[in-house]
């Protein structure tokens, strides 16, 4: 009798559960229907239950829109491609799949010769060292940072992008002072980072099934990447460019405590949150230390 009364509640609440369901995707059609033609519900409901937890969904759903659209990431990405095409075709190159001795010279890369020039400290991001380079990072940020705009908008993602472009070069300039600098991987494993903590803390309500996965798969990619960056930093052939990879464990960091911070408030004003300013403090407590590290300390000096 107790195993049937249990069968007749999970019934009903498999019953309730469908019927709101019903209402919300009536209510989504009707949204659609109404005053905004640029929302559209069903990509909205796809990508929150990628990017927020379950008690969040709704209140994201009511406000869910494409304007502004994601032109944060679409910029920066198309701005990497363009670099990258500039020095493959119209600057002379040996080969194009890899990129060393034409990249060196470049007004962008990250030299710890010309560490003065600090806008290096930034541009470094816009030079790719091949085509896998590249690619890999397209396709990470673009597949992560698009959903992540379009729940948080331009200017969150924006910040916690640029917050690990800036703690790579940082970090590379202390940890290996004497190896130049190239790529967008500081950007995003910051993206990673505050995607991975998000998925961590809330797993129970992001779909534990594909929580699992999501985490899964962002392990893999992060093995793969940092093992091709650790053997061209270490086993590089003898003609070839050591490059740095301390860029990836700090944007990675970066994330995990800016990025966690911004990605998990996104219906509260951010400046409110004491987090925030928790991990904006010791966030510019290290580059403090790293901007005095670079003046006085560094072996490249």
């Amino acid at each position: 009798m107790a195993a049937a009364g249990d069968l007749q509640m999970e019934d009903v609440n498999v019953g309730r559960d469908v019927e709101e369901e019903l209402e919300e995707e009536k209510k989504m059609r009707e949204d659609g229907e109404g005053k905004d033609p640029f929302k559209n519900k069903k990509v909205h409901k796809m990508v929150s239950k990628w990017m927020l937890p379950e008690h969040a969904r709704r209140t994201y759903l009511e406000r869910a829109n494409c304007l502004p659209p994601p032109v944060f990431i679409i910029s920066i990405s198309l701005a990497e491609l363009a670099v990258f095409i500039y020095y493959a075709v119209w600057k002379p190159q040996k080969q194009w799949i890899t990129l060393d001795t034409g990249i060196l010279e470049s007004p962008f890369i990250y030299n710890p010769k010309k560490r003065e020039e600090a806008w290096r400290f930034i541009s470094y991001m816009l030079v790719h060292a091949g085509v896998q380079h590249i690619l890999g990072n397209l396709i990470m940020q673009l597949a992560l940072g698009i959903p992540l705009e379009m729940v948080h908008k331009g200017l969150r993602v924006g910040l916690v992008y640029l917050a690990g472009v800036i703690a790579g070069s940082l970090a590379s300039s202390i940890f290996d002072p004497l190896k130049y600098l190239v790529g967008a991987s500081g950007g995003v494993y910051a993206l990673m980072g505050g995607y991975f903590m998000n998925v961590l803390v809330n797993f129970r309500e992001m779909i534990p099934a594909l929580g699992i996965f999501r985490l899964l798969v962002i392990i893999v990619i992060i093995a793969l990447d940092m093992g091709f960056a650790l053997y061209r930093r270490f086993f590089v052939p003898a003609n070839g460019s050591p490059v740095s990879f301390a860029a990836h464990i700090a944007g990675g960091f970066a994330g995990m405590s800016i990025g966690y911070t911004v990605f998990s408030c996104f219906d509260k004003t951010l400046l409110k949150d004491p987090r925030f300013w928790i991990s904006i403090a010791a966030y510019l407590a290290c580059v403090l230390f790293a901007v005095l590290f670079n003046i006085f300390l560094s072996p490249a000096n």
